[in-house]
């Protein structure tokens, strides 16, 4: 074990498994570079395109798609089939700088309208009863070039690692951290507002997101950013000079500052106000953002300690396998879950070396259930260095969560094509989680 990037401290990710030196190089240099195909559930129930629309209203399409944001090709979709773009829905958000074979079903849709479009290969799988939704992919399997690596002759020692990590001889592990790029990454600044929410410090969370430059964003940012912090720091801000000086592609931060220039900045009520005017899907990223770092810093310290993840200890909280899950994909399914305590440890072990089961660790909310023992003392050391109850998540509107809880070990069968690297993951858990061991390089670039 070796101590992490700076950067990756910065949002939690404390460690890596491996103590072998990285291999270096770069990733998606070409969008070749990064292939994604989405894995569905084995109970998706997809008839054919010439069923019935009355029963299955809903088109289902599979697109490969060549440097397509999803947001984008799904607008473009919709504007190619003259219906709405809430008619348009996707299992799960890839990528722009890939290749990545997805998932589209199209209410109403008919197949003799699917268009084509540029760089992406559209194929139609059948018809379906309702829209696709983000449950409906058990995983993605990733094949991932590194380009230009510094020392690739480190491959094999950093997998001997990361297989005695996992507990299996067939399989590499790591822990299951969410990926930098959950916390913004250039600026990972998105769980520090979602901290300033929970603590119902409204001020300090606008001025986080708003202000607060970094040095890795172009200088017209960094600039704007910093006459925020001015004004913050002035006794008569004047809130109309910090929104003429940021730059017009910041146009959350743009909407922020205008409602604080236009209706005041002299109440919790003003700020929070500020806040919400960002979209609600960015409201929630908050707080998701801020349960994801405490679920890294519960990982890092966990590592700290030298406890397993591989298997549980007493007290831990396990969730066991998703039955639906397509042949060799490992997926917890976080709503069955069971204490480990007494002779259900030496059971439970049995189960999470056979990929039947998973050790887990919290997203706190207000209805997640904490561990006991000492897995149970770190969850809650955590939430005490960071002033947060459970309580603190009852909150309205889009800020409120109950939480849940997730494995805190991903394990794949790893297949490397000289510093080509092929694998399988459950849904939310990041490809970058598996390269970090092997890059060791800043997770920006990753």
């Amino acid at each position: 074990m070796r101590e992490a990037h700076p950067l990756e401290q910065q949002v939690g990710i404390d460690y890596y498994v491996s103590d072998a030196d990285g291999i270096g190089g770069t990733l998606r240099v070409e969008p070749e570079d990064f292939h994604v195909r989405e894995l569905e559930l084995d109970s998706l129930n997809v008839r054919p395109v010439d069923a019935p629309t009355g029963d299955f209203p809903t088109l289902l399409l599979r697109a490969t798609l060549r440097g397509w944001d999803t947001n984008d090709f799904a607008g473009r979709l919709s504007d190619e089939l003259g219906v709405s773009r809430e008619r348009i829905s996707w299992a799960g958000t890839k990528d722009k700088h890939a290749v990545t074979t997805q998932l589209f079903s199209v209410y109403g849709g008919d197949a003799e309208d699917v268009p084509e479009l540029h760089d992406a290969d559209i194929e139609v799988v059948g018809r379906f009863g309702r829209n696709l939704s983000f449950g409906d992919l058990a995983g993605n399997r990733f094949g991932i070039r590194v380009r230009d690596p510094d020392a690739p002759e480190n491959i094999d020692a950093i997998t001997d690692s990361l297989e005695s990590f996992a507990g299996r001889d067939d399989m590499v592990g790591v822990p299951n951290f969410f990926g930098h790029q959950r916390f913004g990454s250039i600026r990972p600044s998105t769980h520090t507002v979602g901290l300033h929410v929970l603590r119902g410090e409204w001020r300090e969370a606008v001025l986080a997101y708003c202000g607060n430059p970094s040095e890795r964003e172009p200088p017209e940012t960094q600039e704007g950013r910093g006459i925020v912090d001015e004004e913050a720091d002035s006794a008569n801000p004047d809130w109309h000079r910090a929104l003429d000086a940021m730059p017009g592609y910041l146009g959350y931060e743009r909407g922020m500052l205008h409602r604080l220039a236009e209706d005041g900045a002299e109440t919790d009520d003003d700020w929070r106000n500020a806040l919400e005017s960002v979209p609600s899907n960015l409201q929630r990223m908050f707080v998701n953002a801020a349960q994801s770092y405490v679920f890294n810093r519960v990982l890092s310290e966990r590592l700290e300690r030298g406890l397993p993840f591989d298997r549980p200890i007493e007290g831990d909280v396990v969730c066991f396998a998703d039955r639906d899950a397509p042949e060799g994909l490992e997926l917890p399914d976080v709503d069955r879950l069971q204490t480990a305590t007494g002779k259900r440890v030496d059971v439970m072990a049995r189960h999470t070396e056979r990929g039947r089961a998973f050790v887990t660790a919290p997203l706190v909310g207000t209805e997640t259930e904490l561990a006991e023992g000492e897995q149970g003392d770190i969850e809650r050391s955590v939430l005490d260095e960071l002033d947060l109850e459970q309580s603190d998540f009852d909150l309205p509107g889009e800020f409120h969560s109950t939480g849940t809880r997730r494995a805190i070990l991903v394990r794949t069968g790893l297949d490397i094509d000289d510093t080509t690297f092929e694998f399988s993951l459950p849904h939310g858990s990041y490809a970058t989680a598996v390269l970090r061991e092997y890059l060791k390089t800043d997770p920006v670039s990753l």
